[in-house]
Formats: C-alpha cells, structure tokens, sequence
C-alpha cells in the first residue's frame, strides 16, 4: 500500500474531531498527515511527541509494514489503558486520582477520561493547565509539597485547584496567602514514612516528619475546608503490607495531633511487570490499604485516595525502535536514555521485554536462537547505553525493528531533544500488551516469593512469601533463580517442582 505524505500544515485539522478538539498547550501545531489507504490509518505529528488518531486499529505489524518508519513510533493500546483504569476504578476501595507526570500524552489522558477516571494528579502548572484545558470539570489535585506562589495563583485563580498537598509551615502560610485564605481548601499534609521494599526511593526529598506533621495538621485544621493526610511508599513497591505500615505511622500522627481527618492518601507505587521483576498482583495492595484504612477508625465519610501512575499506563504502550547498527552483542538504535528509554538507563536500569520485527513481517526465533544484547542511543552520549539485557534473535542486523514492552510509564513523558534527537510517531494499536513474561513455563507456579536485601555483603533482611503472604519455612522452598537485582536488593523467585 502506498503512504501519501501531505506538506505540513500551520492549523491543526480537523480529522478526528473526537480526539484533537484539544490539545496540548505545550509546543507548535506543526502537522504532518500520513493516510494509509484501506485501513484508514491517520497519523498526525507534531514537533513535539507527535499525536495520531487511527480511526481503526491496525497491528503493530502491519503500521511498522506500511510506515517503514524512520523514527522511534509510541504504540498505545487503548483497550489496555480501558481495561487498566476500570480495574482501578472498580477493585480499590475509595478515589483513583491519575499521576499525570507519569505519561502526560494527550490522547491518553483522553483514554482514562473516557474509561470514566475524573480525578488527577498533577504536579505543576503545565499539568494543571493541560488537564483543565481537555477536561473543563475535571477535579485536579495539585499534589506537589513545594511550589512557587506564583503557580499556587494560576491554579486557585485560574484553574479551580482546590486540593493542595504540602509537608511545612511554610507551605501552609504561603498557600493561605497566595489564596488570600481561601475558604475552600483542601488542605493534604505529606508526611515521611519508613523506608520500604521499593526499588526507588521516595521518601527523602519530601514528607514531614511526626512532630513536624502534628504541628501542621493542627493549625491546617482552622483554615481547611478538608484537611488530609498524604504518603508515598516509593516507586515499584514489591510488598503490598508497606502500605499498611505506612497508615500505622499516619495513625500515630492522627492520634497524637487530635484532630479531624477528611481525607486520607496512600500515594502511588504499585508495580509493574518487567523482566525478572514480577509483584504480587494489584488485588493484594488493594487488601492491604482496605485493612490499614480500616485500623484507623476514622468516621465512615472520611475520603481514600490513590495515585496511580506507572500500573496504569506501563503494560498499555510500547515503543518500536529502529536498528541502526549492530556491533557483537551490541545493538545502535534510532532511540535511548535522553528519549523514551530514560528508565532503561544508567540511572534506573529497568529491563523491558523486546521483540524483533523485519520490514517484511514479524521474525520470532527459537529460544536456543536467542543472544542478550546491549542497547546504544542515537546521541554523541556514551552515557546513552541500555545494558538490558535484552533477549533477541542472534541473526539481528541494521534496518531491522524491534519493539520494546512495558514503556507506558516515564518515557515520552521525560524525553527530550538533546543532541537533536527526540523525534517520536504516535500510533493507536490494536496489538495485546507486550508481556514481561510471554509464555513462561513456569508463569502459573511461582509460589512463593524471597525478598532479600543486602548491605555491604550482609544480609540483614529476609522474608518468604507466598500467595497469601504468611511465612513459609525454608526447609519448603523447591527451588530458586535469581530474577532481578537492583540497589542492593536481591528477589528471587522460586517456583514449585
């Protein structure tokens, strides 16, 4: 089939009414029209992460057969982010607020809008604004604990925020002032908690402290119209009972501050699957946040919140990269670490499941055929590596394709245009998710899972788990592989012989 390709044009068109009546306020409207006869496969790109609205779904097979594509193209399954968000939306016990730094791509916010989420997550005014401009009675919740007064003005003002987290006094007084002691506030103190079984980290750049949280929540109290608690357990918790630790510590600080609560936050941090790093599964975090809202005996009307990010939108997106080089057991390719592979990187290190594509069809080799490869970026960077590793056919070679899983979550939402690079297609597929584990022999016997962390070669934290999360003996443990290590964190998963 042959692609007519239309000059770019100043205006945005008018195709597709249903997805582009708006659009971001960030970046040029700069399009360029692909029309894929048959199929009607639309494809609109801008300068900035480009926007497509097939009108029917093709394959990612065939949209990489007809496109023969150039530039790296960001796969969105929309029947995966419908049937993600209804599975929040439907399983946890209270509000589901969309963290929209995570994947902040218009027509997925659309997405979760049409499956029904109404509340989101923002972080700062470019956010505020985006999710205001597309969704005019959407309830916004500006949970970022530090913030210039100049944006704590636009939101109030300008956009009808009305929840504000926050973690100090002098948070508090500048939100008070700025909104000119607004008599609508809702008012959500973050607070810190102990570190848990997370692979990143949250806890150290924000959150008060226990006597620092009383002392807020306290003269909150005479100001807000809701006054909450907030927490985050850290990105990728793998232990759905940190979430009850953590209300055991927003308890305590209830209890010794002696005030009413309205509004109570657990955060965000449930997983996703990549290679060698499989959770328990969502149902289990849910239980645990239900048991630990419960032990806090607040009054019945009291508001639950969540945060999802990363669990709403990884398994629903993926990214198609072209093979510019191949070196032994490296792999050149036309995206990386300053793109939409950021998290593959150095910094945070996340395997992704891959598969390989030819322009003439989809190759899928043997196991034994299969060869762990590394991947380099398109920039100058030698910090641009992704050292993976990822599994692909041996007999892989320049211009070939490969398709990278699990990419929904901080990726095109952090990529940039270092080195001139950045430019990336958008396309709706029709594809299901490209699993961590496809096929897995051994997928439905894991039983029991090792949790172990490791300090200066010492082991000073074991726990055994199984489906139920009770102790379980060693002397029952079949066998063992090490699946993931990360941060001085070793998972092992073992499986029943």
């Amino acid at each position: 089939m042959d692609i007519l390709i239309m000059q770019p044009v100043n205006k945005r068109t008018e195709l597709n009414k249903k997805y582009f009546k708006s659009s971001s306020p960030i970046g040029n409207n700069s399009i360029q029209n692909s029309s894929l006869d048959g199929n009607n496969l639309t494809v609109l790109t801008n300068n900035e992460p480009h926007l497509n609205t097939p009108s029917q779904l093709l394959s990612i097979d065939e949209t990489i057969r007809q496109l023969k594509p150039t530039v790296p193209v960001f796969c969105i399954r929309p029947k995966t982010i419908e049937a993600t968000a209804h599975y929040f939306l439907s399983k946890f016990p209270g509000e589901v607020l969309y963290a929209v730094k995570c994947n902040a791509e218009p027509s997925v916010l659309k997405l979760l809008w049409s499956a029904g989420l109404r509340h989101f997550d923002c972080a700062s005014i470019n956010e505020i604004k985006l999710v205001r401009t597309l969704f005019p009675s959407a309830t916004i919740h500006f949970m970022h604990p530090v913030k210039a007064k100049s944006v704590i003005f636009q939101a109030y003002f300008n956009n009808n925020v009305r929840d504000y987290a926050l973690d100090s006094i002098e948070e508090l007084h500048k939100i008070i002032e700025v909104t000119k002691n607004g008599e609508d506030l809702g008012l959500i103190v973050r607070i810190q908690v102990a570190e848990n079984m997370t692979l990143h980290d949250l806890s150290r750049k924000f959150g008060a402290n226990v006597t620092d949280a009383v002392t807020i929540l306290r003269e909150a109290r005479s100001i807000a119209k809701r006054l909450g608690i907030c927490f985050h357990v850290g990105s990728q918790c793998l232990v759905p009972e940190c979430y009850e630790n953590a209300l055991d510590i927003v308890k305590h600080i209830i209890n010794k501050a002696n005030v009413k609560i309205d509004v109570i936050d657990v955060g965000g941090g449930f997983p996703a699957t990549y290679p060698g790093c499989i959770p328990p599964p969502l149902s289990k975090f849910f239980q645990s946040i239900e048991r630990g809202f419960r032990n806090l005996n607040l009054p019945k009307e009291t508001i639950l919140q969540c945060e999802p990010g990363r669990a709403m939108v990884s398994e629903a997106c993926s990214i198609v990269v072209q093979v510019l080089a191949r070196r032994q057991d490296s792999i050149y390719i036309n995206d990386g670490t300053y793109g939409n592979l950021c998290d593959a990187g150095p910094l945070v290190h996340n395997r992704y499941p891959v598969r390989l594509l030819r322009q003439n069809g989809v190759i899928r080799a043997e196991k034994n055929n299969l060869k762990a490869f590394r991947f380099y970026g398109p920039t100058c960077d030698s910090l641009d590596v992704m050292d993976g590793p990822f599994e692909l056919p041996d007999d892989i070679e320049a211009d070939d394709y490969i398709e990278v899983g699990e990419i929904g979550a901080y990726s095109i939402a952090i990529k940039s245009q270092f080195n001139g690079f950045g430019e990336t297609m958008i396309v709706f597929v029709s594809d299901d998710p490209l699993k961590a584990v496809p096929g897995d022999e051994n997928k439905n016997k894991i039983v029991y899972c090792c949790h172990r962390h490791y300090s200066y070669g010492v082991v000073f934290h074991i726990e055994l788990r199984c489906e139920d999360y009770g102790k379980i003996p060693t002397a029952d443990l079949s066998y063992g592989e090490i699946c993931y290590y990360e941060r001085q964190q070793l998972i092992v998963y073992v499986f029943q012989s």
